[in-house]
């Protein structure tokens, strides 16, 4: 009815897709060895909804507008290459906390871990382009609803994604309940993650369009 076709092939490829270490997969296992699962399933959750920006965008244009415009893109490329860098920093010069905390400190650590995924996938202009050239290959091209089948190939990607990640979470925090007992080990996690937000937002800036 949607027009799409061939939805075991985009299942085994989003899969497949997932499942390939990246950026996503460092920060939730970063996050689940930081603060225990609950960290991680905040990272991933966030990260999903982030991803949805992009799926909804794709689907009423929004995507090959950023396509079509150079100012578009630059303008969202500038502000989360910004976020992304600033937030490295942050995290380069926080002090580590031991999992003893308060609960209302550490409802306020997963807010803000939840946020920070959602705010590096959907300021990431990378991710916009990449839904934009994947779901309309599986989509006819007479397709009468073609956003309604947008939504749908990426509602499906999103929760493929978000169980992987929740697997992760699940064994990284598992393997790490002793390390998190280490003030030391923490600022270290601290470190590899405000160096991967860096990183993050030098591959952003340098992103051209196409």
């Amino acid at each position: 009815m949607l027009g799409i076709h061939e939805i075991w092939l985009f299942i085994l490829s989003g899969v497949l897709l997932n499942i390939t270490p990246g950026p996503d997969s460092v920060y939730v296992i970063g996050r689940s060895m930081q603060m225990g699962w609950r960290g991680g399933a905040a990272a991933a959750f966030g990260i999903s909804c982030g991803c949805f920006f992009h799926v909804a965008g794709a689907a009423i244009g929004l995507s090959a507008l950023l396509m079509a415009s150079s100012t578009a893109f630059s303008v969202l490329k500038l502000v989360g290459a910004a976020y992304l860098v600033v937030t490295g920093l942050q995290m380069l010069w926080s002090r580590p906390v031991l999992t003893a905390v308060r609960d209302q400190g550490e409802r306020s650590s997963l807010r803000r871990v939840f946020l920070q995924g959602v705010f590096t996938n959907a300021l990431n202009p990378k991710v916009a382009l990449f839904f934009l050239a994947f779901l309309p290959q599986f989509v006819a091209a007479d397709a009468p609803h073609k956003p309604l089948a947008f939504l749908m190939l990426g509602l499906i990607f999103i929760s493929t994604g978000t169980l992987w990640c929740l697997v992760l979470a699940a064994f990284a925090a598992r393997a790490a309940n002793r390390l998190r007992q280490s003030e030391g080990a923490i600022a270290w996690i601290n470190r590899a993650l405000g160096g991967l937000f860096i990183y993050l937002g030098v591959r952003v800036a340098m992103l051209e369009t196409r």
